[in-house]
């Protein structure tokens, strides 16, 4: 048979399998409604396990390929079921007061809370999300969120990961832990370089203070270095000041360059980090759920059952509505053993279609949800 014959057979089997998939979704659709007058669950396991079993016996050699469409055709129902269902959901509620207390423009002004001191990386993030902010220095990650809780501040930045050297657990745990709302981000180009006191020489050094992740940043340069005690503290900036307060030439820090100018140090060293492609996102938090114009990221932290396709029936739903994930990072839940909750980012808005329809199905099946925010990254 000629290539041309053979694309008109298909040309004409796609036709239709098209109205054959309308007249499903027509039929998944009241369904929906029947659901909906009764109150019953979108999910029926035992119903998809009978037909995928069917599949799997007419299907032959190719019940792989079968499996494949038939869960996929599965999860195009269930998202358009989702779209029409419209029983009460916690993320739904949510989402509704985010939209309401949010606004055209995000603004530029309101006290913010930032870890650390002047100079650090998280300072230059307030700046940028905030430009005419009220920054408040607080020691830890946790002081920032519990001045976002307790209404000292209107908003909070925490680093949240980094390009070379992976997530910020504790910004995390943190956010896992309180419920606050990702509101915005910022992605920042990091620079490392390793500052002393004026005259200072490398042979001089015996100890360098920064940042856990920062260590992480510049861990090879590190590596080679004989005798040399690295000593992790607060974040690059308090690393800088230590040095500046000491007055040791024995110490260091590992800083940025408006710090060495902030705190009166010299460069000793300035190509110390592992990749000169080295990006560090912070979030922008708030105490109460805002989604504001141009939002087009959503975070998540979700739990899901451990056993067989758990996950892809999750990340199945992304993939029928076309969403792409940007994010999967595993964590293990504290004091259970095996046990893991995902942090997952998808580029998409609550304003396209199907989208909150889609985040409400994973509210009903799966252990837990945590929509972190809806938000734009600058």
């Amino acid at each position: 048979m000629e290539l041309s014959e053979i694309r008109k057979q298909i040309d004409v089997l796609d036709d239709q399998m098209l109205e054959l998939f309308l007249k499903r979704m027509s039929l998944a659709e009241d369904i929906a409604d029947y659901k909906n007058e009764h109150h019953m669950p979108i999910l029926s396991r035992s119903r998809e396990r009978e037909i995928l079993s069917k599949v799997a016996k007419q299907a032959g050699e190719r019940e792989r390929y079968a499996y494949h469409l038939f869960t996929t055709l599965f999860q195009l129902a269930k998202a358009r079921q989702a779209e029409l269902l419209s029983a009460p959901s916690q993320v739904g509620e949510m989402v509704k007061a985010a939209l309401e207390a949010g606004a055209a423009v995000f603004p530029k002004t309101g006290t913010v809370a930032c870890q650390g001191v002047e100079g650090a990386n998280s300072q230059t993030a307030c700046d940028r999300l905030l430009p005419r902010g009220e920054i408040r220095y607080v020691n830890t990650f946790e002081d920032v969120v519990r001045a976002v809780e307790e209404g000292s501040c209107q908003f909070g930045v925490l680093p949240i990961e980094n390009s070379s050297n992976g997530s910020v657990r504790a910004a995390y745990d943190l956010l896992q832990k309180h419920s606050l709302s990702v509101v915005r981000s910022v992605r920042l180009c990091i620079r490392h370089e390793l500052l002393a006191l004026p005259g200072t020489r490398l042979e001089d050094i015996r100890e360098i203070y920064s940042h856990e992740q920062a260590i992480g940043q510049c861990s090879r340069f590190l590596r080679g270095l004989e005798g040399v005690k690295v000593i992790p503290c607060g974040n690059t900036a308090m690393a800088a000041q230590k040095v500046a307060q000491e007055g040791d030439r024995g110490i260091a820090a590992i800083s940025s360059h408006p710090c060495a100018q902030l705190y009166g140090l010299e460069c000793v060293r300035d190509d110390i980090q592992n990749s000169d492609n080295n990006y560090t996102r912070f979030f922008c938090v708030a105490r109460d759920p805002a989604i504001y114009a141009g939002a087009n990221r959503i975070s998540l932290i979700v739990g899901c059952d451990n056993r067989p396709g758990a996950l892809y029936e999750i990340l199945s739903k992304f993939s029928a509505l076309g969403i792409n994930m940007t994010k999967l990072e595993s964590c293990p839940v504290t004091g259970r053993n095996f046990e893991f909750v995902f942090f997952l980012e998808i580029e998409a808005s609550v304003l396209e279609e199907g989208v909150l329809g889609m985040l409400e199905e994973l509210e009903r099946e799966c252990v837990s949800l945590h929509f972190l925010g809806n938000y734009a990254e600058i």
